[in-house]
C-alpha cells in the first residue's frame, strides 16, 4: 500500500500542507497502480459522512466507523447512530455501492476522563483536539485489528473542525500504530456545500451541537429537550431496541 507522506516530503519544510492536494495525489497513485484500498473512516454523524462517501466510494471500499463517546445524552448518541446507519443503507440503494457500517463501544466516561481540566475551553480549543485524537486513535486501532489499508476521519468536512490538527494527529498515529493514515480536507472543493445538499436529498437529521455536553451548555442547548426529541425518534425506529441492547 502507498504511504501518503511521500507526497508531503516533496514540499518545502515551511510550506503549509494542503491535505486535499495530498489526498488527490494519493488517489492518482491508486488509479495508476490499479489499487482499490479498504478504508475505515471515522464518522461523527451522518451529515459529515455524506460527501465523503460520494467522493471516496469511486476509488475505494469503505466501512464507516461510528466511534463517538463524546456525544451526550445517550439517547442522542443512539439517534445519531441510527441516522448514520439509515443514510448508509439509503446511499447504497441509490448508488449501488456497498459501504459497510460498524460501531464502537459507548464509553462517555472515557471522554470525560480524557478532557478533565479542559471543561471550560471554548469549542475548537484543546478539549476538541483531545476529542479528535481520542476518536482517531480508536479508529486506527480498529483498522489495524480488522486489516484495513487506511484509517481516516470525516471530521475534516466541517468548517468548525481544525483540519490541520486532525491530519497532524492522524500522521502521529500512523507512526505509533503502524497503519497508514488517509489525509483529507473534505470541506474543500465545495465538499461542505455538497454535504448540505445531500442532507436535503436524503432527508438527514442535522444536529445543532457537536455532541459534547460542555459545548452544548455553552451554546445554551436544552439537553432535556434534546433527550426527549431523540427518545421519541428512537422509539419509532425499527432498529432502536436492537441497537439499544448493544449499547451499555
Amino acid at each position: 500500500m502507498i504511504d501518503s507522506k511521500q507526497f508531503i516530503n516533496t514540499r518545502h519544510k515551511n510550506q503549509k500542507i494542503n491535505y486535499d492536494n495530498v489526498l488527490k495525489e494519493l488517489i492518482k497513485e491508486w488509479e495508476r497502480k490499479n489499487i482499490r484500498p479498504k478504508l475505515l473512516i471515522h464518522s461523527c454523524c451522518a451529515p459529515c459522512s455524506t460527501y465523503v462517501l460520494e467522493y471516496l466510494s469511486k476509488f475505494s471500499d469503505i466501512t464507516i466507523f461510528f466511534s463517538n463517546s463524546n456525544i451526550h445524552p445517550k439517547e442522542e448518541y443512539i439517534k445519531r447512530m441510527l441516522v448514520q446507519k439509515d443514510f448508509i443503507d439509503n446511499f447504497n440503494k441509490k448508488t449501488g455501492n456497498n459501504v459497510s457500517f460498524i460501531f464502537d463501544e459507548y464509553k462517555p466516561s472515557k471522554f470525560l476522563k480524557a478532557v478533565r481540566g479542559y471543561e471550560e475551553e471554548k469549542e475548537g480549543g484543546e478539549r476538541c483536539h483531545i476529542c479528535y485524537e481520542m476518536r482517531l486513535n480508536s479508529t486506527a486501532e480498529k483498522a489495524q485489528e480488522l486489516n484495513f489499508d487506511y484509517f481516516a476521519s470525516a471530521l475534516t468536512l466541517s468548517p468548525k473542525k481544525n483540519a490541520q490538527v486532525i491530519n497532524e494527529s492522524g500522521y502521529e498515529l500512523q507512526e505509533k500504530i503502524s497503519i497508514y493514515y488517509l489525509p483529507s480536507d473534505f470541506k474543500k472543493n465545495n465538499g461542505y456545500k455538497r454535504s448540505i445538499e445531500m442532507c436535503d436529498e436524503y432527508n438527514i437529521y442535522r444536529q445543532c451541537y457537536c455532541g459534547c455536553v460542555f459545548a452544548a451548555i455553552k451554546q445554551g442547548v436544552d439537553l432535556k429537550e434534546i433527550n426527549k426529541s431523540a427518545k421519541a425518534f428512537n422509539e419509532n425506529h425499527e432498529k432502536y431496541l436492537e441497537y439499544k441492547s448493544l449499547i451499555k
